[in-house]
């Protein structure tokens, strides 16, 4: 009884983040606040926020836009969850919610903490910002290079050089944030033995070690099976009745399986454990992609059990000099 009483005292906030402004709601109470989208809104939101004492604070993710209000409530001693946005809107329809404005969608995060409980994510630090924008942008820059050389192959005699010089340019430009990343990997002693133990696998280069440090940095803190949900490389049953569908993977961090993704390609050809798992599962009938994806969860596997260890890659005795 006393319990109950204490969960219907808890206080819970949903904050929807647009361009301009925030809209804020409670739960229970369904309290409203718009606040401006800047330093001075976010302050106004903040000493709003401190009497309600919140349980927690829920937040859709927004392309960058919930950054700045994320990183001023976690300095201010805040609990806050950022959740994907098909979470939020498969809430809103399972509980009759149809209709969709900012503040309503503050009310459905409000209520999605309260019924849910995500737990709050760890927040990055301003390295780990500033590493993870680098990311980013040579992502940007990587897309651009592969659609201008696509441009090439079909570009007219006159216009060739032009897409000659921005390919340099843009050549250049990804050599600069390769540069960058290492740089930024070095000058913090915590993450240099980090990078040095994931790039001592076979597969692992420095931009997946620096995306791994940046974007999961739950990596090393969780079970094997936790991590892999969290990626996304975790199959999910599909039955039902009498029926066995097919398990397939859902959800997670689309940016971290894609760089996990290339990583595995390359050791299911230098990685002694990873190729010997991947040509097992070819011979027994696996679909390449169905088995490359098995090979991701045992990379992520080894990598998440090396840094909750500490030790270093070891290669199987019979590939040992």
């Amino acid at each position: 009884m006393q319990e109950n009483r204490e969960r219907l005292e808890e206080c819970w906030i949903g904050i929807d983040v647009a361009k301009a402004h925030l809209d804020v709601a409670t739960w229970p109470e369904s309290e409203r606040l718009r606040v401006a989208r800047d330093t001075a809104g976010l302050e106004v939101l903040i000493d709003w926020l401190r009497p309600r004492s919140p349980a927690l604070i829920v937040l859709e993710a927004t392309g960058g836009l919930e950054i700045p209000v994320v990183t001023a409530l976690v300095e201010a001693g805040l609990a806050v969850a950022v959740i994907n946005p098909r979470q939020a809107r498969d809430f809103a329809k399972a509980t009759g919610r149809l209709a969709k404005t900012d503040a309503l969608d503050a009310a459905v995060l409000a209520h999605f903490g309260a019924a849910i409980r995500p737990e709050p994510r760890p927040w990055k630090d301003a390295q780990a910002q500033e590493l993870m924008a680098l990311i980013q942008r040579r992502r940007q820059v990587v897309e651009m290079l592969t659609a201008e050389k696509n441009r090439r192959v079909s570009a007219h005699p006159r216009v060739k050089p032009d897409i000659d010089a921005t390919i340099a340019w843009l050549t250049q430009r990804l050599q600069d944030h390769d540069d960058d990343l290492k740089r930024g990997l070095r000058e913090s002693p915590l993450w240099r033995e980090a990078d040095d133990l994931l790039q001592g696998v076979p597969g692992i280069g420095p931009v997946t070690s620096a995306t791994l440090l940046a974007a999961l940095p739950e990596l090393g803190a969780l079970n094997r099976r936790q991590i892999s949900a969290l990626v996304g490389v975790c199959p999910f049953n599909r039955d039902s009745g009498q029926g066995r569908g097919k398990r397939m993977i859902f959800g997670g961090r689309a940016g971290v399986r894609a760089v996990l993704y290339m990583a595995t390609v390359a050791a299911s050809r230098c990685n002694p454990i990873i190729k010997v798992f991947y040509q097992r599962l070819r011979v027994v009938g696996k679909p390449p992609k169905v088995a490359l994806t098995a090979c991701m969860r045992k990379l992520l596997t080894i990598l998440n059990a090396i840094l909750k260890t500490n030790s270093p890659w070891q290669p199987p005795a019979e590939c040992r000099p």
